[in-house]
């Protein structure tokens, strides 16, 4: 069996990488993921992570209770580097050439991102994680996901979260929330649906780059996807 996709970005969150204890790295949880992306990559398609920090710090959460926003935000991008080394030593151990790139600066760990880098990376094979958002304060790691996919010409965003898909309020604050199967950008933008912020909807909009939205607890289901299976919820045109 082969991906449906040629190249896809592969959106995780960082706060799945805690488990129930809600803080920090679950070794067990990121070994699963490592190989779950493993198996994914030998299907044949070149991938690239966005990962974010959500399980050290949340920026939007520190402002909130008093802490300076860009500083925050600052802490958030650093917190996502950690989560990126944490994903590339899992994915080296499964015996998978990865390279983490990093859009602040922090040579002694990890390569500056640049786009030509990056996007020889994966054609020579390796898993590209790109660490630290954007780079700059304000912008979630979802922007940053459409961001990159959008410089790596990436076919779909595959956004892996705790839930099997997008609805239309909060399942596990509302039992009667309906899931969509398919939404166009307009809708979710209209509805203010937040799965993802605006900011990036709207650049996945402009770029006609399709997001599918699916849970990522359930084992295998990163393949589904990327096979060609309709799990979770579809964003597109």
């Amino acid at each position: 069996m082969r991906s449906a996709y040629r190249r896809i970005l592969l959106k995780l969150s960082g706060e799945r990488l805690a488990g129930e204890g809600g803080f920090g790295i679950n070794p067990a949880i990121i070994r699963q993921v490592a190989r779950e992306v493993r198996e994914v990559h030998a299907l044949g398609p070149e991938i690239g992570v966005v990962i974010g920090g959500g399980n050290i710090i949340r920026g939007v959460a520190a402002a909130s209770q008093g802490m300076d926003r860009g500083i925050a935000d600052t802490m958030g991008m650093m917190a996502s580097v950690i989560n990126a080394l944490a994903l590339q030593d899992a994915l080296e151990r499964e015996g998978t050439a990865t390279r983490a790139l990093t859009a602040l600066e922090i040579r002694s760990v990890a390569e500056p991102y640049i786009r030509r880098r990056a996007l020889r990376h994966m054609e020579k094979g390796r898993i590209v994680i790109f660490a630290a958002g954007t780079g700059n304060p304000y912008f979630s790691t979802d922007t940053a996901a459409a961001l990159r996919a959008a410089e790596i010409h990436a076919d779909v965003i595959l956004k892996a979260t705790g839930v099997d898909g997008v609805y239309d309020s909060d399942p596990r604050q509302n039992a009667d929330a309906v899931r969509y199967d398919t939404l166009s950008y307009d809708e979710a933008l209209q509805k203010n649906l937040r799965f993802m912020d605006q900011t990036a909807i709207a650049l996945c909009r402009e770029q006609e780059i399709p997001v599918i939205v699916f849970d990522m607890t359930h084992p295998g289901n990163i393949r589904r996807v990327v096979v060609g299976e309709s799990i979770g919820t579809r964003v597109g045109k």
